[in-house]
């Protein structure tokens, strides 16, 4: 596992777009895993205006969302699926067969699953995964107490997930499942790469990258990962003792 620490959020962003920009110039039809939220954000941001500038073509890439609410889709207020079309894939024109978001309306949850794994398989493998972290250490929607083994997948949500989900709606949602790509696909990708930002994920980072490996804290699965990155900035990073 490599750690970088930056100095704040904008250089954190500025960096994991530099990744990804190379990643895609060493292989130009990547297969990438992106997460929403606030944390990849300010990457999308840079990796827009680098593509319009000419420094980095997507055309050729495939992409598969990372996970979303159970019930919601992409014509809906705070999806996984809206907010990567918004940031993403909509201002560059990626074309919808390129893209593999989850199913998560679908009556047979289990057979959306087998879709997202047969597209990964089709295209892959997975040449770089990126993943935040919540705030009980979870990936994706990896929840506490998820087998490392797991591919794609559907379970509930943690209490500490539905209520910090909260903040992408304009109005309280009911959240009470998700369906997500799993730790397996994390462990098979080219490249996995964490990251986060602010002083608020320091306590979460420490003991993921420091403390017990368990499933009941997801992201401790880093510590297992050898071609892995974990991106943080300096808010992020303070609580880590020494180097890793």
């Amino acid at each position: 596992m490599k750690l970088i620490i930056t100095k704040d959020y904008n250089a954190m962003s500025r960096t994991a777009a530099d990744l990804v920009i190379a990643q895609v110039k060493q292989k130009p039809a990547s297969l990438i895993c992106f997460p929403s939220g606030d944390s990849p954000a300010g990457m999308f941001r840079y990796l827009i205006a680098d593509a319009a500038a000419g420094k980095v073509d997507f055309s050729r890439c495939y992409f598969v969302g990372l996970d979303e609410w159970v019930g919601l889709g992409g014509e809906d207020d705070g999806s996984c699926t809206q907010f990567l079309n918004e940031n993403f894939f909509s201002p560059l024109n990626i074309k919808p067969p390129r893209v593999k978001f989850f199913d998560a309306k679908a009556a047979d949850l289990d057979a959306a699953c087998r879709d997202m794994d047969d597209f990964i398989k089709q295209h892959g493998p997975l040449d770089m995964m990126i993943v935040g972290i919540g705030m009980n250490g979870h990936i994706g929607l990896n929840e506490p107490g998820t087998d490392f083994n797991l591919y794609a997948h559907h379970a509930p949500l943690d209490p500490i997930t539905i209520t910090v989900g909260q903040k992408y709606f304009k109005q309280e949602t009911k959240l009470t499942e998700g369906i997500t790509l799993g730790l397996k696909h994390l462990q098979e990708a080219e490249t996995s790469m964490l990251i986060a930002a602010g002083s608020k994920k320091a306590a979460i980072i420490k003991q993921a990258l420091q403390g017990e490996i368990t499933g009941q804290l997801p992201a401790s699965i880093f510590q297992t990962l050898t071609s892995a990155v974990v991106l943080l900035d300096e808010g992020a990073a303070q609580e880590l003792l020494g180097s890793i």
